[in-house]
């Protein structure tokens, strides 16, 4: 995790490699929970219905081909390979209709069909009334090549392989609506924080004005006054000009310290303004303050506080954090943080080294998507810039 002065704080980009993270996990999940199930189903019913190797052989092949179009769409590149899939597992329902008895040869077209749908731009609709009347039409077709039970032919071949295309294809459009709501939160959330990082902004910016709005009056005053007094009093002139020289130089030095966080610090402000921001940010936010802390050591918990709050918002993937108050230190802990080693910790670094300065030490650990900052201070600190 790196960080930067308190300007980058105020203009931290939020992680946008988010958007689309949650759809791909959620991808993920399908695979592991539904690819293995509907393999294990195809397969009983290839062995239950085929009655020669042939016919093994064609109801495998449409089980397949199921299973490969599963695994694309999960993966976000169905397109590719629709075409070819669907009609595969449109042939393969009239062969086991007409050639090789097989009562589940819908198995492919019943799980092809409705991925392919959603992925229409227009006449999703027609096409779904489409898919269901085919099946049916499939199966009512088993009437022209075998002399057998009206009732039972439409209640096997046609009733229950319409329904599960029914079922199916309603499935597939709910889920797709779920992915759609599932995007517009996340883009909801990011909105929010950057609505949160622009209210960091017009913060730093009013801390700017505060100093150098302040100041610039002054210096005009005090020209002013020097001008009126020019061939009057020359002493007083030259006192006023060393005053607006100084003065320039104290907001010169307050600047330096807005700008790379460096001004003192009020702690109960800055636990404020962090839950504020992740709490913009979509993520859960705790906070136990078990004592008052005093102003010195404050200032310097403060900077930790800031720093960790960048950290997470830029580089984690946090849902909840946990902020953890006590008189001689501060904890911070984070899920979402990513699975790799630690990177150069610049901006905790350099705090690293002010911490410990001051008799404290800071602590920074990675363990199961989890990511602790800690600062621990034993022994009062007497003074803190």
């Amino acid at each position: 995790m790196e960080t930067g002065p308190l300007l980058r704080w105020g203009g931290a980009r939020l992680p946008s490699e988010n958007t689309g993270a949650t759809q791909r996990r959620l991808r993920k999940l399908n695979l592991i929970t539904i690819l293995p199930p509907l393999a294990a189903v195809g397969a009983v019913l290839v062995v239950v219905d085929a009655r020669t190797w042939w016919d093994a052989a064609v109801l495998a092949l449409g089980v397949v081909t199921a299973l490969v179009a599963l695994e694309r769409w999960m993966a976000d590149d169905l397109s590719r390979v629709a075409l070819p899939c669907l009609i595969i597992t449109a042939a393969i329902w009239p062969f086991g209709v007409l050639v090789a008895d097989g009562r589940t040869a819908f198995y492919g077209i019943t799980i092809v069909g409705p991925l392919v749908l959603p992925q229409l731009r227009c006449h999703r609709s027609a096409a779904a009334l489409g898919l269901i009347a085919f099946v049916a039409a499939a199966g009512a077709s088993r009437l022209l090549v075998a002399q057998e039970d009206v009732r039972g032919v439409l209640i096997e071949f046609v009733a229950f392989p319409t329904a599960v295309t029914v079922v199916a294809t309603l499935g597939m459009f709910a889920n797709q609506l779920f992915y759609v709501l599932v995007e517009e939160l996340e883009e909801s959330r990011e909105r929010e924080a950057e609505l949160a990082v622009a209210r960091e902004r017009i913060r730093f910016a009013s801390d700017l004005h505060d100093i150098q709005g302040h100041t610039l009056h002054v210096v005009k005053l005090k020209i002013a006054l020097a001008e009126k007094l020019l061939r009057s009093d020359v002493g007083r002139v030259e006192q006023e000009l060393r005053e607006v020289r100084t003065l320039v130089g104290d907001t010169i030095t307050q600047t330096k310290e807005l700008a790379y966080a460096q001004r003192r610090l009020n702690l109960s402000a800055e636990l404020e303004n962090a839950k504020n921001l992740f709490e913009a940010a979509g993520i859960r936010v705790r906070v136990d303050r078990d004592a008052e802390v005093d102003a010195p050591t404050g200032e310097l918990l403060g900077q930790v506080l800031r720093e960790t709050t960048t950290n997470i918002l830029r580089h984690a993937q946090a849902g909840q954090v946990r902020i953890t108050l006590s008189r001689s230190g501060i904890t911070i802990v984070n899920d979402g943080a990513q699975e790799a080693l630690l990177p150069g910790l610049r901006g905790l670094s350099a705090l690293r080294e002010r911490v410990a300065s001051h008799g404290g030490e800071l602590t920074v650990e990675q363990k199961n998507g989890r990511f602790l900052t800690a600062a621990r201070f034993p022994h009062p600190v007497a003074g803190a810039r």
